[in-house]
């Protein structure tokens, strides 16, 4: 019978041979698209009528909110797969998203004070939509403190994934805080495709920059899993088991 998609990488070896193609192409996409998106956002996109140049922040921003939403959820994912099915990749994964994620949350961050001072005249305000980005970040590092904690690193590892799957439920109080209460940050412009909220001409670099970012997350998250698998793979050895 043939294997299930998902036991067919559960094998590293197995996994590594996608991991080839996909790392270059990944990186290809994200070159080209980082390098459209840019552009188009600081060249040719046009200037906001209430907030001006200062808009451009949003071609940062946004894309990165978007990353550290996806990323985590996909180590919350990867973190159920690997406590039900003892997926060593899925588990591996995990432990190296969470560096990149911790880094696009930053950079969400950042971006979002930069942009708020101009628009709402201070750097930080304890909004609902900021303070559960801020909860997102502190999870990102309390998972990668908490994987590193234990002398047996499966433990480490089923330990990050229960905090992993328990911080899930920030993922939509994130999406719709702007919904559920009364918040200084702006709703969601891309929320209907069929009637966006902002022009064409500012979408374009929108989601260049949304897929450039994917791409090299994809390509960065590759490199550091092939880390981690060779780590692992070496620790083995080490210890003296035949597997």
């Amino acid at each position: 019978m043939k294997k299930p998609t998902i036991g067919r990488f559960a094998n590293p070896r197995r996994f590594l041979e996608l991991v080839k193609w996909v790392e270059p192409v990944a990186a290809v996409v994200a070159v080209i698209t980082l390098a459209v998106g840019l552009y188009t956002a600081l060249v040719t996109s046009p200037d906001d009528y209430q907030q001006g140049s200062s808009v451009r922040i949003m071609y940062i921003h946004v894309p990165a909110a978007w990353m550290a939403l996806f990323i985590y959820t996909g180590m919350a994912a990867a973190a159920f797969v690997g406590l039900v099915w003892k997926h060593i990749v899925a588990e591996l994964y995990a432990k190296a998203a969470a560096p990149l994620g911790a880094a696009f949350t930053f950079i969400c961050l950042v971006t979002g004070s930069l942009w708020g001072k101009p628009m709402w005249g201070a750097w930080w305000v304890w909004d609902a939509r900021l303070t559960s980005v801020l909860i997102l970040f502190f999870l990102y590092l309390g998972y990668i403190a908490l994987v590193d904690a234990f002398d047996d690193e499966q433990k480490g590892i089923n330990a990050g994934a229960f905090l992993l799957l328990i911080g899930v439920v920030n993922i939509p109080i994130i999406k719709f805080s702007v919904d559920w209460w009364n918040t200084l940050h702006q709703p969601a412009s891309l929320s209907r495709f069929a009637k966006p909220a902002i022009d064409g001409s500012m979408m374009l670099p929108l989601l260049a920059m949304a897929i450039g970012f994917t791409a090299l997350f994809v390509a960065l998250v590759c490199i550091r899993l092939k880390t981690e698998i060779a780590r692992r793979k070496l620790k083995i050895r080490q210890q003296g088991d035949p597997a």
